[in-house]
């Protein structure tokens, strides 16, 4: 549907639908909608994500019937063309058939992607890696994953599940100890140790056990008010706890996009993410192992650069790929 000038795509999240209406030729978002799930059952949340696509197709003066297929971001791992949501552990999915069950009740073609497959297109793109043809995106949010251009095109593996960062394992076997647990149901899983929601609960625990921190202090002794943006302030003041965990973590991060980029040799990596971008400090120390770590030969021309669309990447992407 190259031809038509508009598109419409949906960012599916943990709380909410959130659908646009995109311009296909400057990445304009033209009209948007959003809509808070009542209810996570996939059959109740397709007909959420239904009615705001309607909604915007209006707001944006879009036919639904001749605008192309809708576009789909989702934060889970998914199966390919088939529309097959695997796993979404924040929604509580597994082996949801999202893309027929949309089709179905939009009676229109629907296209089912990885959110940051999504954001990834929408960088490449109108973003941060406009005219580059090859780019890795990282986010790390309360989640961790990537979205992979190569060749300039959108790289998703050979059933689609390409790109899932925060999957893979950091975390050796060691006697005695356990790897910590992911949402996605396995151990030892870079975003069990990285993300914002998996690091707040560390914290949590670890100042209930009698570990020492100004973060104490920064909550007023509330821990269920630790965030990953309190570990930064704490570390701003020297606090040793926010020091140790904070390079530990980014350790972690930039050790693993390191050896992405030593494998693949993207000219562009793009860091992005409200738990990254909004922890200064992190962000730095994952730039430093980055460098320190990546292949001297794969570092030659590789640029570093934060994403430029932040929360519209997804919904831009998912419509432009749907089309």
């Amino acid at each position: 549907m190259a031809g038509v000038p508009r598109a419409i795509g949906v960012d599916l999240g943990a709380t909410n639908a959130r659908a646009a209406v995109v311009d296909r030729a400057t990445g304009a978002i033209v009209a948007v909608r959003k809509e808070p799930h009542a209810d996570r059952a996939p059959e109740a949340v397709a007909e959420g994500v239904a009615r705001v696509v309607r909604e915007v197709a209006s707001a944006g003066g879009v036919d639904l019937g001749s605008c192309g297929p809708v576009g789909v971001g989702v934060a889970g791992q998914c199966l390919g063309a088939t529309g097959l949501v695997m796993n979404a552990p924040n929604l509580g999915w597994r082996d949801v058939p999202l893309g027929s069950l949309l089709a179905r009740t939009l009676s229109v073609p629907v296209r089912v992607v990885n959110d940051l497959s999504a954001a990834a297109w929408g960088e490449q793109r109108f973003g941060a890696a406009r005219g580059i043809s090859d780019v890795v995106l990282v986010f790390v949010g309360s989640g961790v994953g990537s979205g992979l251009i190569l060749g300039g095109r959108l790289h998703e593996g050979a059933w689609g599940v390409g790109g899932e960062l925060g999957h893979v394992k950091v975390c050796p076997r060691r006697p005695g100890t356990r790897p910590r647990l992911c949402g996605c149901g396995m151990a030892g899983c870079l975003e069990a140790y990285t993300s914002g929601v998996n690091v707040a609960a560390r914290v949590r625990e670890e100042l209930a056990a009698g570990a020492v921190s100004a973060v104490r202090e920064m909550v007023e002794g509330d821990l269920s008010r630790v965030s990953a943006s309190d570990v930064d302030a704490a570390f701003e003041k020297g606090d040793a706890y926010a020091r140790e965990l904070w390079e530990e973590v980014g350790d972690l991060l930039g050790t693993t996009i390191a050896n992405v980029v030593t494998l693949l040799n993207p000219a562009r990596v793009i860091l992005g993410g409200g738990m990254l971008l909004g922890a200064q400090n992190l962000e730095r120390i994952v730039r430093r192992v980055l460098s320190e770590r990546v292949s001297a030969s794969a570092a030659k021309q590789l640029s570093v650069e934060r994403a430029h669309l932040g929360d519209d990447a997804g919904v831009i992407g998912a419509a432009l790929l749907g089309g």
